[in-house]
């Protein structure tokens, strides 16, 4: 036995053991614990009345038994503790509170226009603040705010290196950490839907994740984690030049990928995915050759990030909901017709990550700090 380890810590691994295998089975039975986790029933016992003590755990009701009392089934205290999401838009906020696994249970719409304003950060921070108090959770059960926003951020994400699209370059978290009792951080809108994709899928090691909404936004998972590269602009796919003589994109430059193959670029002024979808589901050859393009353009730019990065391709935002297995099989087609390595297995699938998507993964890495701290 390792000299260095003492009993102090193997006490502490016990209650960790425990408290994770709870959180990954659902439901245990004191018997069953120690079964799993080859520990004696005194020291399940004991581990098991330190956490329900500190309210991490509770009874949760009885198993079923044909002979002899029925065994008290243990599981985790899901609202516990809890985190917040907050999607920022151009012209709304979307507030969002997840419990330990990740699951919404309130959330609150507000219209609210972006301005890099101390106003506007006042304002915001009283309103996370009341949807906080309307949750009904001890203040020192809240582990975080996450601010999802249309932006780049640091690593540590504590501030904004790129902001065009909100024109807020050089923000730094303390407009809204000095307003609000939390620990809070910026996260890259399209990472953070990527980072409830990784959430939802156990076996997702490698991929690329596309969110096309109305502005594109890229991500890349390497080895189950976000890539963000060395400045934190890694997996920025959007920003890539398909023809350096293309439209202009709001960054500055012409005929980036954002240009061909967000929503922006689909639809017409005034236009809706809801109204264009409908048109084209109706046969209409207009919006048929629109959608052929929009595919055409897609596939382009799938192929070269393809051929860097052989990995799946995921692809997700508010178009997702829209596409169906045939829309899925043409782009495939449209990529193995411009590769030189053809690719005969499905490589690209539509988001398996639930509506809000977006505010849920900016909340999940205080939760997902707080599940690896026991």
């Amino acid at each position: 036995m390792d000299q260095s380890i003492t009993f102090k810590d193997i006490k502490k691994n016990n209650y960790s053991l425990i408290y994770q295998l709870l959180y990954q089975k659902g439901k245990l039975s004191k018997q069953e614990i120690a079964n799993q986790l080859n520990l004696s029933l005194p020291t399940v016992s004991q581990n098991l009345v330190k956490l329900e003590d500190e309210k991490l755990i509770e009874k949760s009701g009885q198993f079923k038994s044909s002979v002899g009392r029925r065994a008290t089934a243990y599981s985790i205290c899901t609202q516990s503790r809890v985190s917040i999401g907050v999607e920022i838009q151009k012209k709304t906020v979307r507030m969002l509170a997840i419990d330990l696994h990740g699951v919404p249970f309130k959330q609150s719409d507000l219209s609210l226009p972006f301005s890099n304003e101390n106003h506007y950060y006042k304002e915001l921070s009283e309103a996370v603040k009341a949807f906080i108090s309307s949750l009904e959770v001890a203040e020192e059960h809240v582990l975080g705010i996450g601010f999802a926003v249309q932006a780049l951020t640091s690593i540590d994400g504590q501030k904004i290196t790129y902001g065009k699209i909100l024109n807020c370059t050089g923000l730094e978290i303390d407009v809204l950490q000095r307003h609000l009792n939390y620990p809070c951080m910026f996260i890259h809108d399209a990472k953070s839907a990527a980072t409830t994709e990784l959430w939802v899928r156990d076996n997702l090691g490698d991929a690329v994740y596309l969110s096309i909404g109305m502005h594109l936004g890229g991500a890349v998972i390497l080895n189950g984690e976000i890539y963000m590269g060395k400045e934190g602009h890694g997996g920025t796919v959007e920003h890539m030049t398909i023809n350096p003589d293309g439209p202009s994109c709001y960054c500055g430059k012409t005929g980036c990928m954002e240009t061909y193959s967000s929503a922006n670029a689909l639809l017409e002024e005034e236009e809706s995915l809801d109204s264009f979808f409908k048109q084209l589901r109706s046969g209409s050859p207009s919006y048929a050759e629109r959608w052929e393009a929009f595919l055409n353009d897609l596939a382009f730019s799938i192929n070269n990030i393809h051929l860097v990065l052989n990995r799946e391709f995921i692809i997700g935002g508010h178009l997702s909901p829209y596409l169906t297995p045939h829309d899925l099989e043409r782009l495939h087609e449209k990529v193995n017709e411009r590769s030189a390595f053809p690719n005969h297995e499905p490589f690209i699938s539509i988001s398996q990550s639930p509506e809000n998507g977006v505010p849920i993964g900016a909340a999940l890495p205080y939760i997902q700090s707080f599940i690896n701290s026991i």
